[in-house]
């Protein structure tokens, strides 16, 4: 076995194999680009190299400074984790030849299997099933082989996955578009566009067999795993096994996984990816109970790998390591002796930094607090931040898992539903309280899924996140607001410090206006003490309220009902957080008296939608615009977010320039109405 390993990955992965390797008695090596400095995984390593720059390209994705940290430190071997550069034939071999070991397959399959063509063409003569399609290669005309495909097609990048360079295209006139805009996709993602077509599949499900092998010659799989809930191609729930296979189709999609791999000669971890039809009705995917389809070969360790991990009882980051060691695999997995199985159900949900009300756009900020739940049984967090962890847009949005582990799926559900309600992030909104909207389905809960399942949803029943906040919510913020700093138990608040409308003699009414995003502002009337008060909100009836502090947060009394809520606060914004739901309240200043409601709705700052960067300021001070005019361009992950003037009016404050960098929320500009205006 290895002395030291470097760790070439950040976030939550990279806290899992570093806590593996401590397990092991191995030495890490963690890397990081400046934005990581203060990142957990950086402070869980023995020793830390900085790579550069936030930007992936000048630090994670940069080949020869990666292998220059592991020789500098004195690591014997690499692993990649997920994502950045796990899956570059480039980088295997450059590890390779610098002396070193790479912590995963041999360069060829990464690169067999990493182009979509070819991989496709292996499966076939593998005996592994296909869904009907067509590629460029060999000069392949893509227009002529639709017409023999016959529609709905679904258009693919050869080079790439993630949901990039993807479009679904429903008859002949839709497919010169979609060619090309896909063609674009896939050159600005993976540099290269080269793109093939495939039958659509509607309503597919999507399954995956977990195969290991050693440099030895044998080759196991470790079961299926269910990730047929996604959105926008991106999974977001993961459960082994799945809820639908019989032990035949197990059987068969486990030789066809397994084929697969040897047929690329494959060793370590890796995931053969199924599309899987419950009805028959497509072609390449019919048979009993729904035939199965090869999709593609994932070369590495997978984000949902812990649910294999849970079930059969395996570390499978151990086993990367032994592997690439040149260790055999254990006896309890292989040759007649094998005793190792699956026992249970797990179930996982991915934590994003993103806001389902706004299109799942990621989100980013600082985490001002982050509870989590702790010795519950079944339940492990892979988490990858903690209280003061800067969340930008320079890397992919996962801030990491929550796992759980049961004797059936009901159990495995609801110790994962319970999780979620104990995980509290505030700073960052996330997508907890759309997970556990999702897990309450009655389709997810009796197991009828496949890819469309959360767009259906969506469609049918709004946004799927915690909705406005309640009106305990505010009447907590502005209780808190009243209490002031540090909102710790057993502190005393100075009276005349806290904005409490205390007076010698009494107490005044103190009023405030708290606004969630870009709801409109909330009214909040409090008169008395945080610990005995009377609270109006938006002009309703009084009503007998209560907060004091506690471990974590606080505990608000509104007419005899006690609940606890986390609680933090960054400036002007005081973050709540409850049941998985969170909101960041921010504290507004008072209107002017006679202000016109209309106008009170359309003023006010406008805020970036996400964080990015500013592209384009289309507007300056004292410019006339109209509703609906973009004012200012933000760009994110690639993509253009327009902020438009909310009414007719005048422009009074340009507040960012084109290239500045601006978190979620920062302001961008105030349009102030016209005179007599809505």
């Amino acid at each position: 076995m290895f002395a030291t390993v470097l760790v070439a990955n950040r976030g939550e992965i990279a806290v899992r194999v570093i806590a593996t390797l401590r397990r092991l008695g191995i030495r890490s090596v963690a890397v990081y680009s400046d934005a990581d400095t203060h990142s957990p995984h950086v402070a869980l390593a023995d020793t830390a190299v900085r790579l550069g720059p936030a930007p992936a390209a000048q630090s994670y994705l940069a080949i020869d400074r990666v292998v220059d940290a592991a020789i500098r430190s004195g690591a014997q071997a690499i692993h990649p984790g997920y994502g950045f550069l796990s899956e570059r034939a480039a980088f295997a071999r450059a590890v390779a030849d610098a002396g070193l070991v790479f912590v995963g397959p041999p360069a060829h399959a990464i690169e067999t299997m990493g182009d979509k063509v070819r991989a496709k063409r292996l499966a076939a003569r593998a005996g592994v099933p296909l869904v009907p399609g067509a590629d460029e290669a060999d000069g392949g005309d893509l227009v002529a082989a639709a017409q023999g495909l016959g529609y709905p097609l679904l258009v693919k990048a050869a080079a790439g996955g993630g949901g990039k360079g993807m479009r679904v295209v429903r008859g002949p006139a839709g497919l010169p578009d979609a060619l090309s805009a896909a063609r674009r996709e896939a050159l600005a993602a993976f540099g290269d566009g080269a793109l093939l077509l495939e039958r659509y599949v509607e309503r597919p499900r999507h399954l995956e067999i977990q195969v290991l092998a050693d440099d030895h010659g044998a080759c196991v799989a470790l079961g299926e795993r269910e990730c047929s809930l996604q959105r926008r191609y991106q999974k977001v729930v993961e459960e082994a096994p799945s809820p639908l296979l019989d032990p035949a189709a197990h059987e068969r999609m486990s030789a066809g996984a397994v084929a697969l791999a040897q047929a690329v000669g494959y060793t370590g971890v890796g995931t053969v990816e199924f599309l899987v039809s419950g009805d028959g009705a497509h072609p390449g995917l019919d048979g009993p109970g729904g035939g199965f389809a090869f999709l593609e070969m994932n070369t590495r360790l997978q984000v949902e790998h812990p649910v294999t991990e849970q079930v059969w009882g395996l570390d499978l980051v151990e086993q990367q390591l032994r592997v690439a060691a040149g260790e055999a695999l254990p006896a309890a997995l292989v040759g007649p002796s094998r005793s190792a199985g699956p026992s249970g159900h797990a179930v996982e949900a991915r934590v994003y930094a993103e806001d389902p009300r706004r299109g799942f756009l990621p989100t980013g900020g600082r985490v001002l607090a982050l509870r989590a739940p702790s010795g519950e049984p079944g339940v492990r967090l892979d988490l990858g931040i903690a209280t003061g962890t800067a969340v930008g847009s320079a890397y992919d949005p996962l801030l990491g898992k929550v796992i759980a582990h049961g004797a059936d799926r009901a159990e495995a559900l609801r110790r994962l539903d319970a999780a979620l309600g104990g995980l509290a992030v505030l700073g960052v909104t996330t997508n907890v309280a759309f997970l556990r909207r999702l897990l309450a389905d009655p389709d997810v809960r009796a197991g009828r899924l496949d890819t469309g399942l959360i767009a259906r949803m969506l469609e049918a029943g709004g946004e799927g996140d915690p909705g406005a906040p309640p009106a305990e919510a505010f009447v907590a913020a502005a209780l808190a607001d009243l209490l002031g700093a540090p909102l710790a138990p057993g502190v005393p608040v100075d009276p005349f410090a806290a904005r409490s409308g205390w007076r010698v003699g009494g107490h005044a009414t103190v009023q405030w206006r708290l606004a969630e995003g870009v709801a409109a502002p909330v009214e909040v009337e409090v008169t008395g003490t945080p610990a005995a008060a009377t609270v109006r909100v938006d002009g309703g009836p009084q009503r007998a309220a209560a907060l004091r502090a506690v471990q974590g947060g606080v505990i608000l009394s509104l007419d005899g009902l006690r609940t606890r809520w986390a609680l933090a606060r960054d400036d002007a914004v005081i973050w709540l957080g409850r049941e998985g739901a969170a909101w960041g309240l921010r504290v507004l200043p008072r209107l002017a008296a006679g202000r016109a409601a209309g106008a009170a709705a359309a003023t006010g700052p406008l805020r970036a939608p996400l964080p990015g960067t500013v592209l384009l300021v289309a507007v300056a001070e004292g410019d006339t615009v109209v509703a609906g005019q973009t004012l200012v361009v933000v760009e994110a992950m690639k993509m253009e977010h327009p902020v438009a003037a909310p009414a007719d009016g005048v422009v009074t404050r340009v507040a960012v320039r084109a290239g500045q960098q601006v978190p979620i929320d920062a302001e961008l500009a105030v349009v102030e109405p016209r005179e007599g205006g809505a």
